[in-house]
């Protein structure tokens, strides 16, 4: 009896150990060095802004997203979140409300300090998670950026594209034109709908146009920073009123199936930290004296 009394208490203690939160500021340091080795030292940052989203949707709609998509991932394929980071690009949306925009130097120097310091705690593998459609530019260039200097650690940023199956799916449920279906449209409510219906005030959705205003028609083939606001003034692109918690749940659930597909590669990745070092050990000798 005392033997299997033991035996239990072995396992309850195990089970125990094993069952430790995912979010960084939930762990305790006692549990540092298990989430260290339970995530295979792998680390999702999940970036979202706050910004406008129509009439209808909360400013924390992109933090609301990367937040579930990171959890729901994390609790099926273990990685450490790193707490919710809403600074990146959103100089397009300042003149609405609830805008959050830091100067540029700012923002980069912060995304580059946070990486170093997650980095610091043990992580040689960092997942950036986007939720914003204002800052893949900034993040490719961030990710490329890495190639600066020698580093011990990996940034990789998840970038799914859609695969057929679900954009057949998707296709069959939707109810408004996908090709103007950018910001706070039938997608993104839809998903709001799904994760936090209680912050989406949907009847408000047709109050504001969310249709292009062609206002740089003029300019074909040119980029110029102004484009969003000629475009969307209202910080709108879509038809909210048309979103359904069907296509969220559908949206959502592939999201999160890639995210876990992306995690369990980069947990079992070991050619990025290896190729990295070959090409700084090249960069050190070209121009060596021979």
């Amino acid at each position: 009896m005392r033997f299997l009394l033991l035996i239990l208490l072995f396992a309850a203690s195990t089970a125990t150990a094993q069952d430790i939160p995912y979010r960084w500021d939930e762990l305790t340091a006692s549990d540092w060095p298990q989430a260290l080795e339970k995530s295979k030292r792998t680390c999702i940052l999940p970036i979202g802004i706050l910004e406008k989203h129509g009439p209808h949707a909360p400013l924390g709609s992109d933090l609301i997203h990367v937040r579930e998509w990171s959890a729901r991932a994390a609790k099926q394929e273990y990685a450490v979140v790193f707490p919710d980071y809403f600074y990146g690009q959103v100089y397009e949306a300042q003149q609405q409300p609830g805008t959050f925009a830091l100067p540029s130097r700012v923002v980069w120097d912060l995304l580059e300090a946070t990486v170093e310091e997650i980095a610091r705690n043990g992580f040689d593998k960092i997942v950036i998670v986007n939720g914003h459609g204002g800052n893949p530019q900034l993040l490719r260039y961030f990710v490329q950026a890495q190639l600066e200097k020698p580093r011990d650690y990996a940034v990789y940023f998840f970038d799914p594209g859609q695969d057929p199956d679900f954009s057949e799916k998707a296709k069959k449920l939707r109810k408004s034109d996908a090709a103007g279906d950018m910001h706070a449209g039938e997608n993104e409510t839809s998903t709001l709908l799904y994760l936090r219906p209680d912050l989406v005030k949907q009847k408000l959705a047709t109050t504001e146009s969310g249709e292009d205003q062609k206002r740089m028609a003029s300019l074909p083939n040119l980029y110029t920073g102004i484009w969003w606001y000629a475009s969307y003034p209202n910080h709108y692109a879509g038809e909210g009123a048309k979103a359904s918690k069907e296509m969220g749940k559908l949206i959502t659930e592939n999201k999160v199936e890639t995210l876990v597909k992306a995690l369990k590669a980069v947990k079992a990745d070991t050619k990025t930290l290896e190729l990295q070092r070959e090409y700084f050990n090249k960069v050190d000798k070209v121009g060596a004296r021979p």
